[in-house]
């Protein structure tokens, strides 16, 4: 009868261990709106005076990486590929090795690579993503971003 409850128990376990699984994984590359962080300014994203970073006039696509995530160059190609993608520097990607800044990760509550933040032009954090972005939503909100702006820009 021993036997019968710790296979029960053993059984038990690795479904409660996969649904867990499961979940985290369905939370990874997410787009999340991010209420800790309410501003960044191009100043915090510099990664040495002789380049400092600029902001994209409507976008800016802040990536959180490491020497040594398996993920980040996907990503970067991804969102270096959509920055591109736009005309007069309205989406920028900006790039940041947390190896060479680990304060940026306690101020921006990184605990993954890679994390990317979207700023709107003005700097404020519009969402957080966890892990490799999903590039329907990403493109979703990149594309929501823009109209706001260009209303905004309409309606002056």
């Amino acid at each position: 009868m021993d036997v019968v409850w710790t296979w029960a128990a053993v059984g038990a376990l690795v479904i409660v261990t996969s649904i867990g699984g499961l979940l985290w994984r369905r939370r990874q590359g997410r787009v999340v709106s991010d209420r800790a962080v309410h501003r960044v300014s191009a100043s915090d994203l510099t990664v040495d005076s002789a380049s400092p970073a600029l902001l994209g006039t409507d976008v800016t696509l802040v990536q959180f990486s490491t020497e040594f995530c398996g993920q980040c160059p996907a990503t970067r190609r991804l969102l270096s590929g959509l920055a591109n993608d736009e005309p007069h520097s309205a989406i920028r990607h900006i790039d940041i090795d947390l190896t060479h800044r680990p304060d940026l990760a306690t101020k921006y509550r990184v605990l993954q690579t890679p994390t990317t933040l979207v700023l709107d032009g003005e700097g404020r954090v519009r969402a957080r993503i966890g892990g490799p972005p999903r590039r329907p939503e990403l493109v979703d909100l990149l594309e929501r971003i823009q109209k706001e702006n260009h209303d905004r820009a309409v309606s002056r």
